[in-house]
Order: structure tokens, then C-alpha cells, then sequence
């Protein structure tokens, strides 16, 4: 037994020694691998930068250096390096997708007509407002739809930017799209033509008992022109009582929805901004306008940015009640900075704070009256909270 156990133990101990002669071997094989490259190893010491030596790697070790692109590894490392600052707002865009991002923001593009928000944690981009009269209307796209493959690109761990850009395209050209649907994300599979769309960001009606109803679906360059149109025609038709809303809304430009408030709001602040130096900038209303009707604003947990700016400030007046639920919290401005050869950063640049002094960063804003939405399945039209809004208009017209 003696003499098998001092066995086992010799053997233990050879192996033991062969591993340890392996993992040298290892050790040495996988240097081998490095050690030759001396001149990018020469070229570091010599003071130049990374971004040469890795250049080089590429060029001299690379299997497929052949395929490299060299202005697509510079625009990948351009992007990495921005989104290594590690906030979701801050974004280098190349030159086509600048373009497509002023496109966004003038209200016209070509694409199928459907604003999509993307979640920051799980990434997921969501169908939020399919416009009227578009190909992504027409095909059956819906609100909540959750965006999972464009043209049999996985999607769901893109950012929006990038997705956006798939989606839209030439003029009369064909995108196919599916989502999933519903409570057991259903995939539906859609062939969709592309169109030149015009941004309907605005829709409104008058409803019962002369409550006028305006709905805002973001907010970018043809936002201001389009709520005043609807404003302007409820008022001719003896508008009594408002509610404007913002569920859903991902915001937009900060000057257009100032423009909106100026509308509503007594002479005062209606938001300022303060930058890392602690540089105060703000945005004031004048006396020539206010809103002295009833007025609710409809918001939830998508309402983001600018819809918070519009919802803060109503409430901080004390001017109308907020309905719903709490919003996003989003109290960041980001400015976006053209580069001389049309490529862009976004970067997030000031926080924003509402006329009380209030600054909502991943603390939204509280409704007055809070409503979870309840989907009706019987009646896929019923809308609770915007009813529970109008029973809010109607107590304050009875008063």
C-alpha cells in the first residue's frame, strides 16, 4: 500500500511537472506571437500613438486585413470613443446619419412613418405613434410593437440611431420589418414601401362639451406651426376647456417647446439651463400670452425631455393639473456639434431645471392626479386616462 501511495505521488508529481513545462511551453508559444512585432512595438516608444501601432497590427497580422475599409475603422473607433463616456445621449454620428438626424428634426424624410423610442436599460425599440395616412399605417404597424428585425437584421441590441437608418431608405423602396406583438410577442412579418414623410407631430379635435383636445407626439421644427394651427382652431370653435398630451413623447427641440409654453404660461420663467461651469441660461414667456381655461396635460412614463419641460413648468404655474403617470426623467440638454466633413457629435451639455427651481433627472415628474393605463380589449378605442382628464376639465368648469 506504502509503495503504491509513494507511486501515485511520484506520478502526482510528474504530472504536476509536465503541466508546469506546458504552461511554459504555452506561455512561450503565445509571446512568440507577440514579440515579433517589433517595429509597432519600436513605433510606441518612438512617442506615436496607439491608434498607429493598432493600424499596423492590422495591416502586418490581420487574416482579412485585405477586406479592412480603412474609413469605416475610423468611423467605428470615432463612435467607440464617444460611447465610452458611458451616457446614452452622447453620440457620434457619421455624415449619412447627421443627415437623416436634421432630416428627423426638419419633420421630413423617407421612411414608413412610425416614431419609435428606444429603452436606455433593456434597449428595446417600441413603436410609440404610428402617423396617419403613412406605409407603416397602411401595412399595420402599431403602437407597442417592439421593432425586432429589419430586413433580417436583429435589432434589439442596436441603438436607435443606427436602427432608424435601416429602416428608412430611398424613395419607393421596400424595407421588411417584423415585430413582436401583444403580451406573447407574436412575430409579424411586414414588406413595407418607403414614402417621403412629412412629420404629423400634432393632431387635435374638439370634444364633448367644447374641451378641446391637442395631442403632441414630439417636438421638432414643424411642432410650433402645427399646435398653433390646432390651437387656433379650437379657439374659433369656442373652445372652453384644454387638454394637451404628451404620453408617448420622446421630446425634441428645447426652443420649440418654449415656443409652445409661451403660448400658455403667465410672463415668467419657463425653464432654465445651467452647463458644467455653472453658466445659467434662460427661457422666459411674455405677458402677451396666457391660458386661463381649464387645462390638463395627459403624460407618462415615455414622456421624456421636452414633454417634462412642458408638464414641469404647467405644474409649477399652477396653471393646469398633470394626469397620468410619472414621467421618464430626462432633465439633460444635449447639443449637437457639426464636424467639417458632415459628420456630428450629440453631447449631453447642461441639465435643465423647471420655473421652481426643479431638476427631474431620473426623477420625472409626479402627475397630480395619477391613472394607470388600462388596455380594454372589448373596446381597443377606451382610453382612461384621457378620460379621467376630462372629467378633471368638466369638475373645473362646474366650479
Amino acid at each position: 500500500m506504502e509503495e503504491n501511495s509513494n507511486k501515485k505521488e511520484f506520478w502526482k508529481g510528474t504530472l504536476c511537472g509536465a503541466l508546469a513545462v506546458l504552461l511554459v511551453v504555452m506561455i512561450g508559444m503565445t509571446a512568440k506571437n507577440y514579440l515579433p512585432v517589433s517595429k509597432a512595438e519600436q513605433n510606441v516608444a518612438n512617442g506615436k500613438s496607439k491608434i498607429k501601432l493598432l493600424d499596423q497590427l492590422i495591416e502586418e497580422k490581420f487574416l482579412y486585413s485585405d477586406e479592412v475599409d480603412q474609413e469605416t475603422l475610423e468611423e467605428g473607433a470615432y463612435a467607440g470613443y464617444i460611447e465610452a463616456l458611458g451616457d446614452p445621449y452622447t453620440i457620434y454620428r457619421d455624415a449619412e446619419e447627421t443627415e437623416k438626424y436634421y432630416s428627423d428634426v426638419d419633420g421630413e424624410f423617407y421612411g414608413i412613418g412610425v416614431l419609435f423610442s428606444q429603452n436606455t436599460e433593456t434597449k428595446l425599440i417600441t413603436a410609440v405613434h404610428v402617423y396617419e395616412d403613412t406605409p407603416a399605417g397602411k401595412a399595420g404597424v402599431r403602437v407597442g410593437d417592439i421593432l425586432y428585425e429589419v430586413d433580417g437584421v436583429d435589432v434589439t441590441d442596436m441603438n436607435l440611431d443606427e436602427v432608424v437608418s435601416l429602416v428608412r431608405g430611398e424613395e419607393n423602396t421596400v424595407v421588411n420589418i417584423v415585430v413582436l406583438r401583444g403580451e406573447k410577442k407574436e412575430k409579424v412579418e411586414m414588406d413595407i414601401t418607403r414614402e417621403k414623410i412629412q412629420s404629423q407631430t400634432v393632431q387635435y379635435e374638439m370634444k364633448e362639451e367644447k374641451i378641446g383636445y391637442i395631442r403632441i407626439t414630439e417636438f421638432n421644427k414643424v411642432t410650433y406651426e402645427q399646435f398653433q394651427t390646432a390651437f387656433d382652431e379650437l379657439e374659433g370653435q369656442n373652445m372652453k376647456g384644454l387638454i394637451v398630451d404628451v404620453r408617448n413623447n420622446p421630446g425634441g427641440l428645447l426652443d420649440v417647446v418654449c415656443e409652445i409654453l409661451d403660448q400658455l404660461l403667465p410672463e415668467g420663467k419657463i425653464v432654465y439651463t445651467k452647463d458644467k461651469e455653472g453658466n445659467e441660461k434662460t427661457q422666459y414667456s411674455d405677458e402677451e400670452h396666457q391660458f386661463t381655461k381649464p387645462l390638463c396635460v395627459l403624460a407618462d412614463q415615455n414622456s421624456a425631455s421636452a414633454s417634462e419641460i412642458f408638464a414641469g413648468a404647467i405644474q409649477d404655474y399652477g396653471i393646469g393639473t398633470i394626469v397620468g403617470k410619472k414621467t421618464f426623467g430626462k432633465g439633460i440638454v444635449q447639443s449637437v456639434f457639426p464636424i467639417s466633413d458632415g459628420s456630428s457629435v450629440t453631447m449631453t451639455t447642461m441639465e435643465y431645471y423647471t420655473p421652481n427651481g426643479r431638476n427631474i433627472q431620473k426623477k420625472g415628474i409626479e402627475p397630480d392626479i395619477e391613472v394607470e393605463y388600462q388596455y380594454d380589449e372589448t373596446n381597443p378605442d377606451a382610453d382612461n386616462q384621457l378620460e379621467a382628464a376630462l372629467e378633471e376639465i368638466r369638475k373645473k368648469l362646474d366650479q
